[in-house]
């Protein structure tokens, strides 16, 4: 069905119902990442595939909101016959609306598919503009899409204490002891990624992040209700899980939440739906707003999951420098392939690895002007060839079973000029940068950040995306609440942290430039007269640079240095493990640029 007979049917329904505009995130109930098939409803009306944005459809118009990443994919895929475009930061929806809409005016939201934080706030904000807030039992996308897929039905995977380095009963003991000490009986565990590491349990439920859709209380004594169709759940669970959790069909989400009249149930605002938080107080419970007790713990890395990352790292490596070896050789050879041959090329080769299930996100197969588009995706559109003189950008990643991996590499086909040099070298020296700083305990990403837009500031450019996202292990390869980035965060870094060292610069319509290194927080071994504790950050990726894209006479000695240390290590850990026409090609790569 064409989109606009989608919008046709949706406005039918909205009429039906006496709804003047419906909100519809990218988002599902669980309000994570990556949604499987049957959710996908705003690329279902829009036809926009990128990984955030919102619709809102009104009677006789429609508009989408996306952020910096997607202004220009979202002029290639949504239609602009039926799509007003807006920037989902500088004119936020909601906003939006109230300058559109009459006073009386009813917009219909799911609250499954909205966080409490924002439900409220919207809330708030349409009743002082006389606007109403309608929470429909039903979402009006779901009414009017007949071929909706069927959800899957996967069964968990059992996560061996080999890789998760401590078991769930203690991990549970040791979150309850934190939600007693707030003050509460229980804690609504909501996001996805905290319920199956805080259970020591995986899935394959969405594409790319290995997580188990579920809903999961967790009372102050350490017993966990786990919510989640039944049929999932294999052979030796219980006895993997420990004592004290009791499985119960999804299904009965509404009356277990109601069991809690009374009581305090801590729960976060900003990351939970607002239908678990609305029907738990309905039924009579005092909601302790508050972070998620599992955030913090999960993502402070214990010595078994960073042992286990850095060996998945190992392996991604050499897959990694293989392809990188090949794609030289074939530029060589005169085969400029297309974004999807290569995106398969690689993915091929991560599959040789030990213990890889897939994927840590689509790869950016990026070749030329697609490349400034930072969140490409070439499946999207007829996959470009590479071009003669100009850059391909990479980003991509694997799921191992001891974890996960995010690389980006921008890579020279042919002779791409000064000006890309200029501005390739700009982009890694704050990666440098960031890499090489010293911070005190306490710091948080937001202070980091001008490490790596300084070089580019300088020069008048900057990038429209964060430096650092948090990573997982065999988890998300975006995980809350550590980042790096210009937007205010009061998260300090902590020991055990992963996050993704990435700079950009993206030029509209050439090309576009990304270095990117998973990182992980240690402390710093102290020196001289140091006061202060401090802690510094260990590069996890070990793939080299592409040094024929630098501009050497923007390269410090301390920088030169660096790059020479990195490329030094590459070449120790990863080169015994490489095939000899590989490793040659390494030892050309990581040729030391100092003289």
């Amino acid at each position: 069905m064409p989109i606009e007979r989608r919008l046709v049917a949706v406005r039918a329904l909205m009429a039906e119902a006496g709804y003047d505009a419906l909100i519809v995130p990218r988002a599902d109930e669980y309000l994570g990442e990556y949604l499987p098939a049957h959710s996908e409803r705003l690329r279902w009306v829009s036809g926009f595939a990128g990984s955030a944005g919102v619709v809102v459809i009104l009677p006789d118009r429609a508009a989408i909101f996306v952020d910096g990443r997607y202004t220009v994919q979202v002029r290639h895929q949504v239609p602009e016959t039926l799509y007003e475009y807006h920037h989902l930061l500088d004119e936020p929806p909601v906003q939006w609306l109230v300058q559109q809409l009459p006073a009386g005016a009813v917009i219909a939201v799911e609250p499954r598919i909205h966080t409490l934080n924002w439900y409220r706030d919207a809330q708030s904000t349409f009743c002082e503009a006389e606007l109403v807030l309608k929470a429909t039992d039903r979402n009006p996308i779901d009414s009017c899409w007949q071929d909706r897929p069927a959800p899957e039905v996967s069964p968990v995977i059992l996560l061996d204490d080999a890789y998760t380095g401590e078991s769930s009963d203690r991990k549970r003991r040791r979150i309850a002891a934190r939600v007693a000490e707030q003050g509460a009986d229980a804690a609504l565990i909501f996001a996805i990624d905290s319920v199956s590491w805080l259970l020591n349990i995986r899935g394959t439920d969405v594409p790319m992040t290995p997580v188990v859709q579920s809903l999961a209380i967790l009372e102050s004594d350490g017993r966990v209700t786990l919510l989640v169709d039944e049929r999932r759940i294999p052979e030796g669970f219980a006895a993997h899980v420990g004592e004290g959790v009791e499985v119960l069909p999804e299904t009965r989400a509404a009356e277990i939440l109601a069991r809690y009249g009374g009581k305090t149930v801590l729960a976060d605002p900003h990351t939970a739906n607002a239908w678990s938080q609305l029907s738990l107080e309905a039924g009579g419970a005092t909601l302790l707003a508050g972070d998620d007790p599992v955030l913090l713990p999960k993502a402070c890395k214990n010595a078994v999951e960073i042992a286990g990352t850095r060996r998945a790292h190992i392996r991604d490596a050499v897959a990694k420098i293989t392809f990188l070896c090949w794609l030289d050789a074939e530029v060589d050879a005169g085969r400029l392939h297309d974004e999807a041959v290569l995106a398969d090329r690689l993915l091929s080769l991560r599959q040789e690895g030990e213990y890889f299930h897939t994927s840590s996100f689509d790869t950016i197969s990026a070749a030329g002007e697609n490349a400034a588009m930072c969140h490409y995706n070439h499946r999207n559109a007829e996959p470009a060839s590479l071009p003669s003189n100009s850059v391909y950008l990479v980003d991509s990643g694997g799921q191992y079973t001891d974890g996960t991996t995010d690389i980006t590499r921008t890579v020279a086909i042919g002779d791409p000029g000064p000006d890309i040099r200029r501005m390739y070298t700009l982009v890694l020296k704050g990666n440098i940068a960031l890499s090489s700083v010293r911070f005190p305990v306490g710091t948080s990403g937001t202070q980091l950040d001008i490490l790596a837009r300084q070089f580019l500031w300088q020069q008048g450019f900057d990038y429209d995306h964060g430096t650092g996202h948090g990573g997982g292990t065999f988890l998300s390869v975006h995980e809350a609440p550590q980042r790096i980035g210009k937007n205010p965060s009061s998260v300090a870094l902590r020991p055990g942290m992963i996050l993704s060292n990435e700079p950009g610069y993206y030029r509209d319509g050439q090309f576009g430039i990304r270095c990117e290194n998973l990182v992980v927080i240690r402390e710093s071994e102290p020196g001289g007269t140091q006061e202060t504790p401090m802690l510094e950050f260990d590069t996890l990726t070990l793939v080299p640079f592409d040094n024929r894209l630098l501009d050497m006479s923007l390269m410090s000695a301390s920088e030169i240095d660096w790059l020479d240390k990195y490329h030094r290590r590459v070449l120790q850990e990863v080169g015994p493990r490489l095939k000899t026409e590989t490793l040659e090609w390494l030892q050309r790569a990581t040729r030391p640029l100092a003289k």
